[in-house]
């Protein structure tokens, strides 16, 4: 996929229930949503913007010489905003391929995100994800931890997702998949998405790709190596405080 055809946009919000202003915490010297900025680059795969809510995330991608660029507030979700900011930064429609990058994701492995892009490739897809094998009996029974219903044992290449879900069902077994949430958009896919009224399964397992799923959008997931740690908790900030220091030192 050619890399002038794809942007990659991280939207922040500082309103974050469990962890107010996290786009502007402190790690390892820098505001999260700039570590997230320098991962996504090192991604090498096109441009990177901050979709912000607020003009203070604006004024700190700035000030590290990071795009961004200010969105409605009171926008509902995450795709929402990329798609907003998608509209503002390129009205020209240069860009055909969005990439959805939680600001959260402060220790996000530049190849998960490659791989995120590459899994667009897969026929048909309209949006592209990716998902780790479980290793940690205790997340399997965790609600917190989504996980992706999908034939990746033994692929190498992206496959269809089936579904996702917070709770296995019943003879579920082994192996389970954590669906990590970022996303490759077609532009047209996301565009219709954010049109879309939320569905019943959406709304019920608190998922937002199911939106995508139950109005036929095909998910491509590509299976990767590791979990990014994702900040939602002062604990979590507390932890990729810590290891970011113990890489740096």
């Amino acid at each position: 996929m050619h890399p002038q055809s794809v942007i990659t946009i991280i939207p922040a919000r500082m309103g974050a229930v469990r962890l107010p202003g996290k786009p502007l915490a402190d790690i390892a010297g820098l505001p999260m949503v700039v570590q997230v900025c320098r991962r996504a680059l090192a991604a090498g795969i096109g441009r990177v913007v901050v979709a912000a809510a607020e003009a203070e995330i604006v004024a700190v991608a700035e000030a590290h010489r990071l795009e961004a660029v200010l969105t409605n507030p009171d926008l509902p979700s995450g795709s929402d905003r990329v798609a907003a900011a998608l509209d503002l930064i390129d009205p020209e429609r240069r860009y055909g391929v969005a990439l959805n990058l939680q600001g959260d994701l402060p220790m996000i492995e530049p190849a998960v995100v490659r791989a995120c892009l590459d899994a667009l490739a897969f026929p048909g897809a309209d949006i592209a994800t990716v998902a780790a094998s479980i290793v940690d009996p205790a997340e399997v029974a965790n609600p917190n931890v989504v996980k992706a219903i999908a034939a990746l044992a033994g692929s190498s290449g992206p496959v269809e997702a089936l579904d996702f879900v917070r709770h296995l069902p019943d003879g579920a077994g082994p192996p389970y998949w954590h669906h990590i949430g970022i996303y490759a958009w077609r532009r047209a896919a996301l565009e219709r998405f954010v049109k879309l009224p939320q569905a019943a399964r959406e709304i019920e397992r608190r998922l937002e790709q199911m939106r995508a799923l139950d109005n036929a959008m095909t998910i491509a997931i590509q299976r990767v190596d590791t979990v990014p740690l994702g900040v939602d908790t002062p604990a979590d900030l507390e932890r990729a405080r810590f290891l970011m220091a113990s890489q740096d030192a």
